[in-house]
């Protein structure tokens, strides 16, 4: 993967012109990502006093980095580079995982892939800003320049880990005097993508910002299931049709290990999602979650084109539910388990913000190919206290020693841990 990254890299379009060409386009990219793989905001400088002192580096053995830009060349390389150029890596990926047969584990309900869709926020700021930053004014009439993103990740209530797929920015639109929203860039995401996701049977889930007609529309366009929350407050229409009807019900006792909690699930075939002759019908389910003293703990409710019964409500509503882990497992994840999503490690003028977001998300994705796919990277984890002293131990190695591969490091660790190594492994 590392090979078809950087042949992809060596493409990249170079805004340089005449001989200024000391580092290539693949090495400042090669470069950003390393510290994102690496988690470790000053890998680079570590690399170049390697260098310095052994004529070699990590960087280079690990990365195929030539030479290693300074942090100003790179920002000022990759700023013209435009996300969609990383692209290809998220869908090779998604690929290998396919045909390493490691993607039907995350089939769930209906042999269905859940396919959760989330918008977050990665940059604001009161100064910084470029053509594009969102914007919003504060009630003192300030201006606060921000940029978001759109994370599609397939995600499955039986799996810890998430696939992350291409992502979608939230951006000023050309010709559109309307700011862009989250709405807006999931449609354009579904127009330019989905027709390479649709075959593999995907739900897609979302919260109740989704569940609006034009959306669950393009989606059956698509050939997309759905199961999307749908809130009373923006629903009229579809909980005036529930009202005075005895609902077909199913009522569930779940052990929780410390409680015997009351699981009650309501649903209904047919519901207008919006008033008027042309609604879209939708099938609608519900969960309330009560304690054995009958407090209210939980309580959702989800529109979804899947025929409804008493033998499918359950796992409908555990699909649903699913939708949790696009925030905790990738969003949380890039922003708090050491890939620093929200940090600022270049803005640039025109597309740098999210070229390197673009760059850190794949290295969730890299990480998580591995976790699925690679014995060795499967062995350590499993056998060190916190997946933080992995990379505790991955950014000490690399600081003091240089590795001949990524092989050679891990088999480093393995055999430091007294650990027998994987079969197959030399």
């Amino acid at each position: 993967m590392v090979g078809f990254f950087r042949q992809l890299l060596e493409s990249l379009p170079d805004k340089r012109t005449g001989k200024n060409s000391r580092y290539g386009m693949e090495d400042a990219a090669l470069s950003a990502f390393s510290v994102f793989f690496t988690q470790s905001p000053s890998f680079l400088s570590y690399q170049r006093t390697i260098e310095q002192t052994k004529g070699r580096s990590n960087a280079q053995s690990l990365f195929g980095v030539h030479k290693i830009p300074t942090d100003n060349h790179i920002r000022d390389l990759l700023d013209p580079i435009k996300p969609k150029e990383m692209f290809p890596v998220f869908e090779k990926i998604l690929e290998t995982i396919e045909q390493k047969g490691k993607l039907q584990g995350f089939r769930t309900f209906a042999n269905n892939l859940l396919m959760a869709l989330d918008g977050t926020e990665y940059f604001s700021s009161k100064q910084i800003h470029c053509p594009q930053c969102s914007t919003r004014k504060m009630k003192s009439g300030e201006i606060h320049y921000f940029h978001s993103v759109v994370t599609p990740v397939i995600v499955s209530p039986h799996q810890s880990q998430v696939i992350p797929l291409v992502p979608e920015f939230i951006v000023p639109q050309d010709g559109n005097d309307k700011q862009d929203c989250e709405n807006t860039a999931a449609k354009r995401w579904l127009l330019q993508h989905g027709s390479k996701y649709s075959s593999l049977k995907v739900t897609v889930l979302g919260d109740d910002l989704y569940s609006r007609q034009p959306l669950c529309q393009m989606l059956l366009e698509q050939r997309f299931n759905f199961i999307l929350v749908c809130r009373p407050e923006s629903h009229p229409t579809m909980y005036d049709h529930l009202e005075g009807i005895a609902l077909p019900t199913v009522v569930v006792n779940n052990w929780t290990g410390k409680v015997l909690q009351t699981y009650t699930y309501r649903y209904l075939n047919g519901l207008p999602i919006k008033d008027g002759d042309d609604a879209l019908l939708v099938n609608w389910c519900e969960l309330t979650v009560t304690s054995p003293d009958g407090k209210v703990v939980y309580k959702n409710s989800f529109a979804t084109n899947h025929p409804i019964t008493e033998q499918t409500v359950v796992e409908i509503v555990l699909a649903g539910r699913t939708r949790w882990k696009v925030e905790n497992e990738n969003n949380n994840t890039l922003k708090t388990k050491g890939y620093n999503l929200e940090h600022n490690f270049g803005h640039g003028k025109e597309h740098l913000a999210s070229f390197l977001v673009t760059l850190n998300i794949l290295s969730l994705l890299f990480h998580t190919l591995l976790d699925l796919v690679d014995d060795k990277y499967q062995l350590l984890p499993s056998h060190l206290p916190t997946r933080k002293t992995f990379f505790n131990d991955l950014r000490a190695l690399t600081r003091y020693l240089v590795f001949d591969s990524w092989d050679h490091l891990l088999t480093f660790m393995i055999l430091g841990l007294d650990l027998d190594l994987p079969p197959n492994s030399s």
